[in-house]
């Protein structure tokens, strides 16, 4: 049994450690040249054979997936970690991190749209409505705010991602500067009505299934 385990665990490090270089390597790759880059471009880039990146995606559509994931993941980390603050600053922090996040990821920001799970975007969603009431009791957001205005803010700073590219890579973060001075205003921004929480859930299901009619 000693043996069996000395030859089988560096099979499972060199598993763990040939992923992490393939999801690396496909998160600089997607960045650069978009969803029709290679998985042969992607496997060079890792160091690693094609068969390695097949035998744990069989398809581009897996390792995007598994891509959304993580990239979701590390953002409900950010957000949980901007509201343990609870200073009231953790809202406009993590939509920086958001522009940066989209930013990165700006050649294929648009394609991890409806990929991620339901529960998962429900459950950053919460943070983020967490985060809007602690900026809202810190007076620093202005009480009219509400996360349908905020979940479009994030929308837009995608686009000017999407539009600016490698051109102004940093214009997203004008653009959220401009709209968090009206999120400040003590004044009702417009009169109106801000987007609902059940008009959002209706808006994620159409994004993943776009063909099907409401």
């Amino acid at each position: 049994m000693a043996a069996h385990d000395t030859q089988t665990r560096p099979m499972r490090r060199d598993a763990a450690r040939n992923h992490q270089l393939v999801m690396e390597a496909a998160r600089a790759v997607l960045a650069e040249f978009g969803t029709d880059a290679s998985m042969e471009l992607i496997a060079s880039r890792a160091g690693v054979g094609v068969g390695t990146v097949y035998r744990r995606f069989p398809n581009k559509e897996a390792l995007v997936d598994e891509i959304a994931a993580q990239i979701l993941a590390e953002l409900v980390t950010e957000a949980r970690q901007a509201i343990d603050r609870a200073d009231g600053t953790g809202l406009e922090d993590f939509l920086r991190e958001i522009g940066r996040s989209l930013s990165e990821h700006h050649g294929y920001a648009d394609k991890l749209v409806g990929r991620s799970k339901a529960s998962c975007v429900e459950q950053l969603r919460d943070l983020i409505a967490g985060l809007l009431a602690q900026a809202q009791d810190h007076g620093r957001i202005g009480p009219h705010i509400t996360l349908g205005d905020v979940m479009a803010l994030v929308w837009a700073l995608r686009g000017v991602v999407e539009t600016s590219g490698v051109v102004v890579p940093d214009a997203w973060q004008r653009h959220l500067e401009i709209h968090l001075a009206g999120f400040r205003s003590p004044q009702p921004p417009s009169a109106r009505p801000a987007i609902t929480r059940e008009q959002l859930t209706r808006i994620d299901s159409w994004t993943r299934h776009p063909h099907t009619s409401s």
